[in-house]
């Protein structure tokens, strides 16, 4: 019997790509998921494959009511999770000069209004519990600048500092923290449309970089918060 099994995990953007591998890899070890993403259909699907108990909420989480009445439910049917995983973003290329406020909304509120919203929604409930863990997706961009990044540069690093912050509210509380960047290229649709061929010739498979994130769900309460980790390195030394 996994030490996970049974167990409750949040995944939001699970229809595809790095969401959906770790979706798997929580599966596998015996956890209950709670899957969240705008695509209806893929999410349904991938349940269909998945044998565990799993809850599908389809939600745009570009709006706070959308993402407010999603977790909501999660918590209602599921209770606490034992870990959230918000691993759902936008990126479409556009400059200064072709960004519409609109535009720039949708992806800051896509990555960093909901991590806020979604934390804020079982912080009280992973403090009744005695403690939790929380982990935001960044990359590169949560650190750097880049061209024609202007939505996404800036609610990547949002998420760093919100980790921060939360890092040491919650330690008092036992709620562990942490931003993950791939540390590799992977082969998601999201990468397909904005990654250049030479990093396209480097990709990994998304699932290579899921033991990170079941060593994550692993960590004893009070254990590692407020790090900036790299999946890639991580998986190599865990496992597994």
């Amino acid at each position: 019997m996994s030490d996970l099994a049974g167990k409750t995990a949040v995944i939001t953007g699970a229809a595809q790509g790095l969401g959906r591998a770790i979706a798997m890899a929580y599966a596998q070890a015996g956890m209950r998921l709670a899957l969240l993403d705008v695509q209806a259909d893929k999410l349904k699907q991938l349940a269909q494959e998945l044998n565990t108990d799993c809850l599908t909420v389809a939600a745009d989480l570009s709006q706070a009511a959308d993402t407010q009445a999603a977790i909501d439910t999660v918590l209602r049917e599921m209770g606490t999770p034992h870990i959230l995983i918000h691993n759902a973003a936008l990126l479409i290329t556009r400059s200064m000069q072709q960004i519409q406020l609109a535009d720039w909304q949708k992806e800051v509120n896509i990555i960093l209004q909901a991590a806020f919203i979604l934390s804020k929604a079982v912080w009280q409930p992973m403090i009744d519990a005695g403690g939790g863990r929380i982990v935001y997706l960044s990359s590169g961009s949560g650190i750097r600048g880049f061209v024609e990044e202007v939505a996404y540069c800036p609610a990547k690093h949002g998420q760093e500092g919100l980790m921060k912050v939360l890092a040491m509210e919650g330690q008092p509380f036992k709620i562990a923290v942490n931003t993950v960047t791939p540390g590799a290229p992977i082969n998601t649709p999201m990468s397909a449309m904005n990654y250049t061929d030479d990093l396209k010739q480097q990709w990994v498979d998304p699932m290579a970089l899921t033991p990170a994130f079941l060593h994550l769900a692993r960590q004893p309460l009070g254990g590692l918060s407020g790090e900036r980790l790299n999946a890639w390195e991580l998986s190599q030394q865990v496992g597994g």
